[in-house]
């Protein structure tokens, strides 16, 4: 497993990443940081934990709308893709706050 050096927030965190996995993660960060930042720069909300906790939440409803979106269009086979994408989203989300975990420390865990 090969460490990553991110920042989140202003704050830097090394994670594991599985081999092949740099990119995905990265992008998870950036999604993440994209939205804590967005959260405080709202200017309501000034806890670390509550605004890793929120943009948690922001983020798996996101992920939870597109994997159950309508499409009109989509075949049987398609549906039952989707489903393993949702099932996939929600085993992701899972490993992701872990990470955040991990990675707060002593700052307190998200859940």
């Amino acid at each position: 497993m090969k460490q990553v050096e991110v920042t989140i927030l202003g704050q830097s965190y090394l994670l594991g990443c599985p081999d092949g996995g740099e990119k995905a993660l990265l992008e998870a960060v950036a999604a993440v940081d994209r939205e804590m930042s967005a959260i405080r720069d709202g200017g309501k909300v000034k806890a670390r934990e509550r605004i890793a906790v929120l943009a948690a939440l922001n983020l798996a409803f996101a992920l939870a709308e597109r994997g159950t979106a309508p499409n009109p269009a989509a075949e049987d086979s398609a549906e039952d893709e989707n489903a393993a994408d949702v099932k996939t989203s929600t085993v992701d989300i899972t490993q992701l706050i872990r990470r955040l975990d991990m990675a707060l420390g002593a700052d307190g865990q998200l859940l």
